[in-house]
């Protein structure tokens, strides 16, 4: 297991290379001088000479991915055009908010899209086989912003039951300790604040979940009936082992692979592409932080933004690689 995971992290290291490349090429790759660009048309021409030797922008190329790893390595992630603030000092709080939405939402995708999927393989061509898989169709079909708008409207205005915006009480707002409100409010001891918390998660979370959890809920059926098949269950079922312990015991670990594939692009994905949703919901995301340094042409936040979020995505899969080999013995030996 040691040596398969070496393996493992060294094929990860080309991959981050290649993705800083990708990542340092986009100042580059816009017509023109980029300070000319991030400053706007009326910048004066002693600003933008300031600028691109701030930005090192005057030296070779090599010299400036060189020290943008150098800076990378050490932590450092630039300066933010618009705020004037370190973007490593600033990112974290709006990751953080992204990476709490994806977990509840991944949570709620795993646990029913996981067991919509067996119970429709077990009861295969039964009215909730049907159902469900109808749901999932609609789930994959349905657009984001239209599903938080209806959830908006429904629990929120018409019911009066949940929040509609942000990620806590404005008028009451959490002492932040690691910008993972969940995990704050019980650090603080504040068990009213970690309810209205967990109400501001509820709606956002439901709508980032569909997709993924009708994804998973078609591919568990499906690696489900395919294992179901097999053998060792109708062997199993032939020694009088009771189909509950058949079907989730026995049959879900040799279908749970392809299931954990999807598992992990999805929570790649979301962190990511969660920005429709923090839009709608007014989170404060990362998805949003990107947005708006795009809208003002804060390139250093773009760049480091994209970076951020493609490292996380990378190590996901990696994490993934590695539970391979823990469920399946035999992969660590290919």
């Amino acid at each position: 297991m040691f040596t398969y995971t070496l393996r493992r992290i060294g094929m990860v290291i080309p991959v981050l290379i290649g993705m800083t490349l990708v990542v340092f090429s986009i100042i580059h790759l816009i017509p023109g001088n980029p300070a000319q660009i991030m400053l706007g048309q009326r910048a004066t021409a002693e600003s933008i000479a300031a600028l691109t030797t701030k930005l090192g922008l005057d030296q070779p190329l090599y010299i400036q991915y060189f020290e943008y790893i150098k800076g990378l390595l050490t932590g450092d992630l630039g300066e933010s055009i618009r705020t004037k603030t370190a973007i490593s000092a600033e990112i974290w709080p709006y990751l953080a908010a992204t990476i709490e939405l994806t977990i509840v939402a991944m949570i709620i995708a795993i646990v029913i899209g996981v067991n919509a999927g067996i119970i429709s393989a077990w009861f295969q061509n039964s009215w909730f086989d049907y159902i469900a898989m109808v749901l999932a169709l609609i789930g994959v079909s349905m657009p984001i912003f239209w599903l938080g708008l209806m959830e908006q409207w429904a629990f929120a205005l018409q019911l009066d039951l949940l929040p509609t915006t942000g990620r806590e009480n404005v008028r009451d707002p959490v002492d932040s300790v690691t910008s993972l409100y969940l995990i704050d409010t019980l650090l603080n001891g504040r068990t009213d604040q970690f309810v209205t918390v967990l109400k501001h998660l509820i709606l956002p979370s439901f709508a980032l979940a569909t997709i993924p959890m009708a994804i998973i809920a078609r591919i568990t059926r499906s690696s489900m009936l395919e294992v179901m098949r097999s053998d060792f269950v109708r062997t199993a079922r032939a020694k009088g082992v009771k189909m509950f312990w058949v079907v989730y015991k026995h049959s879900l670990k040799n279908a749970v692979i392809p299931v954990l594939t999807v598992i992990g692009l999805q929570t790649g994905l979301l962190l990511g592409g969660a920005i429709l949703t923090e839009t709608i919901f007014g989170w404060p995301g990362i998805g949003r932080y990107i947005y708006e340094a795009i809208n003002y042409r804060d390139y250093p936040v773009i760049q480091s933004g994209i970076l951020v979020v493609a490292t996380f995505f990378v190590f996901i899969n990696l994490i993934v690689d590695l539970l391979y080999a823990v469920i399946d013995p035999r992969i660590k030996y290919r």
